[in-house]
């Protein structure tokens, strides 16, 4: 089953089930006004939803309207919590490597995770605005899970029953604070503005391949300003949702609407790019002496989509974004 929220002047905006090939709509509110309220309530409305979603794939749904991906907002606008890990190690390894800093003792064994804005998500094809090009605007493309109320002490293959849906991210990142903020040991603030996410939120188990092992198995293709970047792929992630929601859950219980991001998808085969700027830069300084890529300047753009089978359309649709000055509308 596929959801997305529709902007409609709200704060959380509309439910609504989105056909499995992203062609059309339907309206979900006469059963959830909003997609948090039908997290924090799934069962008691989740067999509703299905047989809405079965009648939408099988053009039996008479309020189907076609699917315009500039009318979505991210799926959960708000939310109650947005923590997001370094799941995929070779990205810290190759950062370690190219500022030759000491390794984490523990970074293979404990994941590394913090805990962001969840008030303000951007919607896929929201423009970006950002107060200054000197920042070191980067984009960061990866995989996070929803996830129902989650209890303290869970266990890592517990864990995964908790997840209500699989989303596609773009958490966004200002390069030039985030050493700072690094070393106060209080964690990012200025260093990560709002994160935003692709149109649509995918239950586990209509994913089929593309979820194994607790795991997006998918390929994350990365364009800037129309060229390629990297088509890493999330198979690589050394710590599975799984254990990134019972790293979060140790010592507290983590309520319905969580989200819990994987970080940053990198493979360590230099051919499949790279799904960040910043990494992009290191393999640079490891390979030719110094880093030769720009960050992000206004009006560049940036598009990623999520693929399960190479060819075929993804099941998260596309987050494509561009990069403005704050407050300007051009």
């Amino acid at each position: 089953m596929k959801l997305a929220t529709l902007k409609n002047g709200t704060a959380d905006g509309e439910l609504v089930v989105v056909s499995q090939d992203l062609s059309s709509i339907s309206s979900a509110s006469a059963i959830a006004p909003n997609l948090l309220s039908a997290i924090e309530n799934w069962d008691g409305v989740v067999q509703r939803l299905q047989s809405l979603s079965s009648d939408l794939n099988s053009g039996q749904c008479a309020q189907a309207r076609p699917f315009v991906a500039s009318e979505f907002a991210a799926p959960l606008p708000r939310t109650f919590q947005w923590c997001d890990a370094s799941a995929f190690l070779n990205h810290g390894r190759l950062m370690e490597k190219a500022f030759n800093t000491k390794p984490i003792p523990d970074f293979d064994t404990i994941p590394v995770m913090y805990q962001g804005a969840s008030d303000d998500f951007l919607g896929p094809c929201d423009d970006v605005g950002l107060p200054c090009e000197d920042h070191g605007i980067d984009f960061e493309g990866e995989f996070g899970v929803v996830l129902a109320e989650t209890p303290m002490g869970v266990d890592p293959v517990k864990a995964l029953d908790f997840v209500r849906l699989v989303v596609q991210i773009n958490d966004w990142s200002l390069r030039g604070f985030g050493p700072r903020e690094m070393t106060t040991g209080f964690g990012f603030l200025q260093a990560k503005p709002s994160t935003s996410f692709a149109p649509v939120a995918v239950t586990p188990d209509s994913l089929g391949p593309g979820w194994k092992d607790g795991r997006a198995a998918m390929s994350l293709h990365v364009s800037w300003n129309g060229a390629w970047f990297g088509h890493p792929h999330g198979s690589e992630m050394n710590f599975s949702f799984g254990e990134l929601i019972a790293h979060a859950a140790k010592t507290r219980k983590l309520k319905a609407g969580t989200i819990i991001g994987s970080g940053t998808v990198s493979n360590m085969a230099r051919g499949n790019g790279s799904a960040c700027i910043a990494e992009r830069r290191v393999i640079e300084m490891i390979d030719q002496g110094a880093a030769k890529t720009h960050f992000m300047r206004f009006g560049d753009r940036v598009s990623m989509e999520a693929r399960v089978q190479e060819g075929v359309p993804g099941p998260f649709g596309v987050i494509d974004q561009r990069v403005v000055r704050a407050g300007s509308s051009d």
